[in-house]
């Protein structure tokens, strides 16, 4: 099999490229990296030596590919996915808002999620109460921007659904979602439902036990 997707079933960055690679009906090989086991994660490093993923491999054209946004560009660029609108303003918007989710909401709810896997001595209560904040700040935005909208641009699924899925998975458990904010919650829904992201979530299911914060995603009860 000529691609191979190094990654974790639970990494949020990860999802955003399983839901492209799902999308285009891409096969691939996944290789699931456990960056805490040496001789698991010694693969990546020796592909992608500071060991993020996800990391995408292409055998037949020799490419190493990282980072969920690069992957996505470089699978509409030679395997036909079409997640990324071409030409026109839906470009540059379609850039601007996988900016927007990635940086302002899925970084931020990282931080939220991260700050549960430090020692005692070592949490970081300050930088949690900016990344909430900056968090419900990016729930505003999205309840005025979904307004009246199926997908985050244009008519068609694509680059910006993708980054916002795992985005709104996790952040709804770092920061739960208010019912008032209607629009929001029903794209969050819609994007769960999509039969791509709804199998990445069916895989990660085993390994939500391992989320850091006591309110554990779970593909059963979703939190309100």
């Amino acid at each position: 099999m000529s691609l191979k997707l190094y990654y974790h079933p639970l990494s949020s960055f990860c999802h955003k490229a399983l839901i492209a690679l799902y999308e285009g009906g891409i096969p691939f090989e996944p290789v699931s990296v456990d960056l805490s086991n040496a001789k698991s994660s010694a693969p990546l490093r020796a592909l992608w030596p500071v060991a993020k993923f996800p990391v995408l491999r292409d055998e037949a054209r020799s490419q190493t590919v990282a980072e969920a946004t690069v992957i996505i560009e470089y699978l509409d660029s030679h395997y036909g996915t079409k997640l990324i609108p071409a030409g026109g303003d839906q470009t540059w918007q379609a850039r601007m808002w996988d900016r927007f989710y990635d940086l302002h909401l899925h970084t931020q709810m990282q931080k939220v999620v991260g700050d549960h896997l430090r020692p005692a001595g070592a949490k970081d209560p300050f930088g949690v109460e900016q990344a909430r904040t900056l968090m419900l700040t990016c729930y505003e935005m999205i309840e005025r921007e979904m307004a009246g909208k199926t997908w985050a641009i244009g008519d068609q699924f694509g680059l910006v659904d993708c980054a916002a899925a795992p985005a709104l998975f996790y952040a709804d458990y770092a920061l739960p979602i208010d019912p008032a904010y209607r629009n929001l919650r029903a794209y969050r829904d819609r994007l769960l439902a999509r039969p791509a992201y709804a199998r990445a979530l069916k895989e990660a299911e085993p390994f939500f036990k391992y989320f850091p914060m006591d309110n554990k995603p779970s593909l059963e009860k979703e939190p309100t």
